[in-house]
């Protein structure tokens, strides 16, 4: 059995090089579709990774009345703690927002110096997203010590939209690419088969069997796929690298980041030459319905 698989693994490099144009061709056709595949799931990959980073982002910003106390804001403190799935909280006082603010804005806010119109803040992050509303509620019924809470209702709510429908979207698109995929490439696939309808024809006739003329073919379609996925592979190594360096260290200033090229870059390398192998391989497969049963 193993040899006949070597045999058969010879045979269909054979009919690699045998059939040069139409296995040229059907290897751009893989090295098209997959560059294609590849730039659009590195897209929707990162698009999601930030629109993960905008929702983990989103904070309660916890005001405290004006007359609250040392006591109370401790007091305060450990109430905001008890409140469920509440993952951290910082501690900014009115001064520090001032400061904060007067960074942002310029001079025009130093009229303040001497009358601080702010107030001192809590800033309670959720350890999921989802639960940044309701802890949002039950901050605001703690009105001995709380003047308002709020964590941006109308543009969080928009962040929390987009990154939802970047998800479906995105998987939506990433299905309907792979299917066009697989559509092309197994027609040009079949196309090389087709080429040789004769050859499978004539091999039957001296008593092959199905499976002993099917191996040849379903494994040049797996080196068709294989050799078309290289180009994409390498395109999508330097140039995510490049587009890394240039675009990450603009979105860490905002406290976003792309996905690293460490592991991503070998993860979309592994699926562009599996799905590359598979399609080949499904391809040639489905093709040879025509002549055998399978």
């Amino acid at each position: 059995m193993i040899r006949n698989f070597f045999q058969h693994v010879l045979e269909s490099l054979k009919s690699l090089r045998r059939n040069g144009w139409m296995t040229f061709s059907s290897i751009t056709a893989v090295t098209v579709t997959l560059t294609l595949l590849g730039t659009f799931l590195v897209i929707i990959l990162n698009t999601v990774k930030l629109a993960q980073d905008m929702e983990n982002n989103v904070e309660v910003s916890v005001y405290v009345n004006y007359e609250t106390d040392e006591e109370g804001k401790e007091e305060l403190r450990n109430n905001l703690e008890e409140i469920p799935h509440v993952a951290s909280i910082d501690y900014s006082s009115r001064d520090e927002e001032l400061e904060r603010v007067q960074n942002s804005y310029g001079d025009s806010w130093g009229l303040f110096d001497q009358d601080n119109p702010l107030l001192d803040v809590f800033i309670v992050s959720a350890d999921e997203p989802q639960y940044v509303e309701a802890i949002t509620e039950e901050a605001e019924g703690m009105t001995e010590y709380v003047q308002e809470a709020s964590y941006g209702e109308d543009l969080s709510d928009r962040i929390f939209s987009i990154a939802q429908n970047t998800r479906t979207w995105g998987l939506i698109g990433s299905i309907i690419l792979i299917i066009v995929a697989i559509f092309l490439i197994s027609n040009t696939v079949r196309m090389t088969i087709l080429t040789r309808k004769e050859e499978i024809q004539v091999m039957r006739l001296v008593g092959a069997k199905n499976g002993y003329i099917r191996w040849p073919f379903f494994l040049e379609g797996g080196w068709i796929g294989l050799l078309g996925s290289i180009i994409p592979i390498v395109l999508m190594h330097t140039g995510y690298n490049k587009a890394f360096e240039l675009i990450n260290p603009i979105l860490e200033r905002s406290n976003y980041s792309l996905l690293s090229p460490g592991t991503f870059n070998w993860q979309m390398s592994l699926l562009l030459a599996v799905i590359g192998v598979a399609i080949g391989s499904l391809g040639s497969a489905f093709s040879m319905r025509r002549f055998l049963k399978f």
